[in-house]
């Protein structure tokens, strides 16, 4: 059965709180929480400020993504009685197993994201030592991008190795995620979508988050 993380990114940052109660409420499993800074992607998000202040409501736990430069600075910042994943991107930590054991020290799960360039060979060393994998099938940057066949096949491919290996770790997905696909998605293997402008751009929260866990599930 997947879960359900849909991006606050696509929210009406005038309105967070409210939406974030609807898609809490919806049933979300997660809120995902994409953090950019202009370096790493080319475009500015928010920080850890504005992720907090959620923390007052009753919502769905906090799966962190730091699309950012340098991310183990800003790693404590993120950890919230609220946070359930903090995932780093592989392509931007020189030292990631040191990352990603920086991540657990907090109690957090740690995850580790590639983009749609990036192949699974380079996860290799880790992937005993993580607890999410996030593919990502857009590149990253921008919401209410075209979902990227190929991660399909990075998908089929992740979930044999976790399976011939042993492992226990969460496939997530990010990017260019519809009603449309992601039956298509959940059946390749995927544990926990991420869903932006399809939840929070159709002027219905409710029924688009209900919607959604209705199909993966």
């Amino acid at each position: 059965m997947a879960k359900l993380s849909p991006s606050i990114l696509s929210a009406d940052f005038s309105n967070l709180g409210a939406d974030v109660i609807k898609a809490s409420e919806a049933g979300a499993d997660y809120m995902h929480i994409d953090v950019m800074d202009g370096h790493f992607v080319p475009n500015i998000s928010f920080g850890a400020s504005v992720m907090k202040s959620l923390d007052k409501y009753d919502t769905a736990g906090y799966d962190v993504h730091l699309m950012i430069e340098d991310p183990d600075k800003y790693i404590p910042d993120f950890v919230t009685e609220k946070t359930e994943f903090i995932t780093v991107h592989q392509e931007a930590c020189p030292h990631l197993h040191r990352t990603i054991q920086h991540i657990k020290s907090y109690g957090v799960g740690a995850g580790v994201s590639i983009n749609p360039a990036t192949p699974l060979s380079s996860l290799g060393e880790v992937l005993a030592d993580v607890d999410l994998v996030l593919i990502m099938s857009v590149n990253p940057g921008f919401g209410g991008q075209s979902f990227i066949s190929s991660a399909l096949k990075k998908i089929v491919k992740l979930a044999e190795i976790r399976e011939s290996m042993g492992y226990d770790f969460q496939i997530e997905i990010d990017g260019g995620v519809k009603m449309e696909n992601v039956r298509e998605i959940v059946e390749a293997g995927v544990d926990i979508v991420v869903a932006g402008s399809a939840v929070f751009g159709n002027g219905d929260i409710d029924n688009a988050v209900k919607d959604f866990l209705s199909a993966i599930r």
